[in-house]
């Protein structure tokens, strides 16, 4: 079937539809929330005989203590429910986790001026230095042992030894935490299986929220440089960017409005639909700005089939991963798929009714004179 010029008649309004997209999704893209990997906590899985009483297990554990953020139990095709718990940080693990941090950033040193003074160097100038730090790692390693409930003085423990009783004390403050959760989790499921828990503490987490970060920063830098040296005018170079600001917008709404959790899979995901917007958004700019056969609204329609094409070819793939993921419940799976699912949508809309409108009317405005090829066009314009 013979697809209509969309571009014929008063092609502008196309772009309300965008438009009203973006600032939907700017409504919902705060309603986002944070996976695990961003935020830090506990995550379980588990493979249960019969569904679970959400709230109730809910309630129990909140009366253990565990900060709970999502339950879900949902069927798999090879029978069965898989249990889904999502924990906040437990504020004793969290403290764990910065004292070990604070210990192991200071006992190397603690250690060799610990060495200087039993071996080379007996001035009073080497022992206070060795004292003043001794003390400051023996604070917090007794930090450590209150937190674990153990009866230890660190004071009177060698640097070596120090560092195994605090490793110790760390491994049982975990164990006892998984165990008391366990415990909980099998005194109200009925399974046979071990559970699989995911602890990511709060440096992780935010390390990778600092990760991210500089990894969209430095990407946004390089992809402008790219799209400026491909068309070395405003309007064009402006008309890509958008287009792929937009989708990740728009990407980034259905996250929100659907419930999907920002983790690392689907921020991946959320890469990738960058690097497809701006493939199709250069598809789109290079045929209309660059070419000179025909007019500028049946160039842009021609790209159009070309790159509707490639969308929906892409699409169907991540449609398959996306039942995959329903009948086995692996998140993963849900995430990326679900996330690549909205983007390409978005792309769609994006690219064939905003940027295409721009660079159209940017043709025409120009009386659809083709520019020259700059440097590194050639590549671009297939």
């Amino acid at each position: 079937m013979q697809v209509p010029n969309i571009y014929l008649g008063n092609y502008k309004l196309l772009a309300i539809i965008p438009l009203l997209l973006v600032l939907a999704s700017l409504y919902f893209i705060p309603s986002i929330k944070m996976g695990v990997d961003f935020r830090g906590g506990s995550h379980l899985e588990l493979l249960v005989e019969e569904k679970v009483d959400e709230p109730l297990l809910k309630a129990r554990l909140e009366a253990e203590g565990f900060q709970v953020n999502e339950i879900k139990s949902l069927p798999v095709a090879s029978g069965g429910y898989k249990l889904d718990v999502q924990l906040g940080l437990d504020e004793k693990l969290a403290r764990m986790d910065d004292l070990k941090s604070l210990f192991y950033s200071k006992v190397d040193e603690v250690s060799r001026l610990e060495s200087d003074v039993l071996l080379t160097n007996q001035s009073p100038e080497a022992i206070a230095r060795y004292s003043a730090a001794r003390k400051e790692l023996d604070e917090v390693a007794d930090g450590i042992f209150g937190i674990a409930g153990m009866q230890k003085n660190a004071s009177q423990q060698q640097t070596n030894q120090l560092r195994n009783m605090v490793f110790f004390a760390y491994n049982k403050t975990k164990s006892e935490y998984s165990q008391k959760l366990s415990d909980v989790i099998y005194a109200n499921v009925k399974t046979t299986q071990e559970p699989r828990l995911e602890d990511v503490s709060a440096s992780v987490s935010q390390d990778f929220v600092q990760k991210a970060f500089w990894t969209v920063v430095y990407s946004t830098i390089l992809v402008s440089i790219v799209v400026f040296l491909i068309f070395r005018t405003f309007i064009p170079s402006l008309a890509v960017l958008v287009g792929a600001a937009c989708d990740v917008l728009m990407a980034l709404g259905a996250m929100g409005l659907f419930g999907i959790p920002l983790t690392l899979a689907s921020f991946a995901a959320l890469l990738m639909l960058v690097g497809f917007s701006l493939d199709t958004d250069v598809l789109l700019t290079m045929r209309v700005v660059k070419r000179k056969e025909k007019d500028p609204r049946t160039r842009a329609y021609e790209a159009f089939k070309t790159g509707a094409t490639m969308s929906m070819a892409l699409m169907l793939s991540f449609v398959c991963l996306f039942a995959l993921a329903l009948l086995t419940q692996i998140n993963v799976y849900y995430e990326i798929s679900a996330v690549a699912i909205a983007g390409l949508i978005g792309d769609l809309i994006a690219t064939w009714l905003l940027n295409a409108v721009i660079v159209i009317s940017y043709m025409e405005k120009r009386g659809q004179q083709a520019e020259e090829k700059p440097i590194l066009s050639s590549i671009f314009s297939g």
